[in-house]
């Protein structure tokens, strides 16, 4: 394999000479080997778009050539575009407060921009990593600024899953409003309802969902980008930093600003603590409606699509491997809101040096919510109700004699209810025929009537 041999400030050595990855991204391969993680795809872009933004404004003000400049900013857009993704290969976790994989993106953009001059890779003399590529700019700006970026993109990615999930359980809402069941608390009988607002339930839930996630995009929309080190941009031009945050609201699309104290953007993370509680709360949605559905399922009284066979040893099993699937999905994403708050926690004096697990966990969050959001919502529209088996568990319920209480009241319910046990029938609706009426107990049990929020004299 060719070699080039590049320089830091501690030594030389050789790196791969096709790598665009010089010296620094090197180390950090030899440096932090600890998991099979990757940095996301996600931030790699956003990070370009932070250095295009960068390279815009350093160029507007004459802080750099406009050759190199213009080589800068297509190296950006190709790894915007998804080119280049091999170069990309630090682990996700990695010490540094995210320097290596700022110091990786630099090099990339570096080595590819000199490759459009026509010059080798590794040239720096010609056009530097930090030189030119991160002029102007620390880590300790670039890698918040664009977590939040990608953290944005990502959340409107999940606001469009979770909007059609809302959708999905909403049409069920409708076609299983006339279907009666009994509701279930503690894992007891209770009292009873329609199929159409148990998924009505769900659909609200997810509603709020859709509501917070949306929200939420506006914690993210403040910078410190120009702060570099420690937010008071200590080494950049102060035209500089009023420009870039410009340049970057234009490439992005979307609303940012400057924090107003670029010191405390810095220090602090709780931003992302907030955004990762409500993530968590989807989370927590998506557990809930999973679990009721594999209760409801094995119930009978709803039909979960046949998607797989279900044992490798029992014949005909088969199981609701979505629900299972989609439960472990916001189990992760609990367990990612964890490490969000430990590693804001954890941050000391004007930085927090855990980003890197952070942005991890917060971008695989993100990502695995929406998919589980898909997924579910696909599997809600073939959700089947077996209207059968709800009428037999109502019809047998001794829970149901409570919607006679306003008529019959307490004491008599009660006693109607020693009746039927003593008198061996199973069939409790039509036992409440028998003794009140069948004109009353329709009446009284119809969908409507049921879900009228309420008794009317």
């Amino acid at each position: 394999m060719n070699k080039r041999l590049e320089s830091d400030m501690l030594g030389q050595r050789e790196v791969p000479a096709e790598a665009y990855w010089g010296i620094h991204t090197s180390r950090a391969l030899e440096n932090f080997p600890l998991s099979s993680r990757q940095v996301a795809p996600e931030l790699i872009r956003a990070l370009a778009l932070v250095k295009k933004a960068a390279a815009q404004a350093n160029l507007e003000l004459g802080y750099l050539p406009a050759d190199i400049a213009r080589a800068i900013l297509a190296a950006c857009d190709e790894i915007v575009a998804g080119k280049l993704s091999d170069q990309f290969p630090l682990d996700a976790l990695q010490g540094g407060a995210g320097t290596s994989t700022n110091m990786n993106v630099n090099e990339v953009v570096a080595n590819r921009a000199l490759e459009l001059f026509g010059s080798a890779r590794g040239d720096y003399q010609r056009l530097h990593p930090l030189e030119h590529v991160n002029l102007h700019q620390s880590t300790n700006d670039v890698y918040p600024s664009a977590l939040k970026v990608a953290a944005i993109f990502g959340l409107r990615e999940l606001g469009s899953a979770v909007a059609a999930l809302q959708g999905a359980l909403q049409r069920k809402e409708k076609e299983f409003a006339a279907v009666v069941k009994i509701g279930r608390t503690e894992l007891q009988e209770a009292v009873p309802m329609t199929l159409g607002a148990e998924f009505s339930a769900w659909a609200e839930a997810v509603a709020r969902d859709r509501w917070r996630t949306s929200k939420c995009e506006e914690r993210l929309r403040v910078l410190n980008l120009g702060g570099t080190a420690i937010g008071t941009g200590l080494g950049a031009p102060r035209e500089y930093i009023f420009r870039v945050i410009e340049k970057l609201r234009e490439l992005t699309g979307l609303g940012l600003s400057r924090g107003e104290n670029p010191v405390g953007e810095t220090a602090n993370a709780d931003v992302f603590v907030e955004v990762s509680g409500i993530l968590k709360a989807c989370a927590v949605n998506l557990v809930k409606i999973s679990g009721d559905l594999r209760m409801m399922n094995m119930l009978g009284e709803v039909r979960l699509p046949l998607l797989q066979a279900g044992s490798s040893i029992m014949p005909g099993k088969v199981n609701p491997v979505v629900p299972e699937a989609v439960t472990q999905a916001g189990l992760v994403v609990m367990s990612n809101d964890l490490l969000v708050t430990e590693t804001a926690s954890r941050g000391s004096g004007q930085i927090v040096e855990f980003l890197p697990l952070l942005g991890c966990a917060l971008l695989e969050s993100l990502q695995i919510l929406g998919s589980a959001c898909r997924i579910l919502a696909r599997h809600i529209d073939e959700v089947q109700a077996d209207e059968a088996r709800c009428r037999y568990y109502f019809n047998r319920s001794r829970t149901i004699v409570t919607a006679f209480l306003p008529v019959v009241g307490y004491e008599r319910a009660n006693g109607l209810l020693q009746d039927f046990d003593a008198s061996g029938q199973t069939d409790l609706r039509a036992f409440l025929a028998e003794k009140l009426g069948a004109e009353l107990v329709d009446r009284t049990l119809a969908p409507h009537n049921l879900m009228s929020l309420g008794y009317r004299k």
